[in-house]
C-alpha cells in the first residue's frame, strides 16, 4: 500500500522560504508522477506542481511559477517542494499526491494516493 507522508510545514513571514518534504513508501514509483496540491480554508484544492519520478520533468501552476521548485531524491523516495518569496495567499494545507499512471494532471482526481497534509501559514 502506497503511503505518502508530508513534513516541513510551519509559520513563516511573508518573503520567507520553506521546504516541504514528501516521503513515499509501499510502492515502486518509476512510472509515477508526484504532485503537490494545496487547499486554503473555504477554497477548493489547487494544483501547485508535479514531477515525473523518473524523468524529473516538472510542471507548475502559474500562481507559483518562479517561486517554487519541485525536486525528488529517488534514493530516498522523497519529493520536495521548495517555496521562496512566500505570500500570505500561499497559506494553505499542502498535500503531496501520487499518480501511478504517470500523467502530469492538474486535476486532483487523477491522483490515487494522498498524504495527510501539512499546514503552511504565511504571516504578513
Amino acid at each position: 500500500q502506497v503511503q505518502l507522508v508530508e513534513s516541513g510545514g510551519g509559520l513563516v513571514q511573508a518573503g520567507g522560504s520553506l521546504r516541504l518534504s514528501c516521503a513515499a513508501s509501499g510502492g515502486t514509483f518509476n512510472r509515477y508522477v508526484m504532485g503537490w496540491f494545496r487547499q486554503a480554508p473555504g477554497k477548493e484544492r489547487e494544483f501547485v506542481g508535479s514531477i515525473g519520478w523518473t524523468s524529473g520533468r516538472t510542471y507548475y501552476a502559474d500562481s507559483v511559477k518562479g517561486r517554487v521548485t519541485i525536486s525528488r531524491d529517488n534514493a530516498r523516495n522523497t519529493m520536495y517542494l521548495q517555496m521562496n518569496s512566500l505570500k500570505p495567499e500561499d497559506t494553505a494545507v499542502y498535500y503531496c499526491a501520487a499518480d501511478q499512471h504517470g500523467f502530469h494532471s492538474r486535476n486532483s482526481e487523477s491522483y490515487e494516493y494522498w498524504g495527510q497534509g501539512t499546514q503552511v501559514t504565511v504571516s504578513s
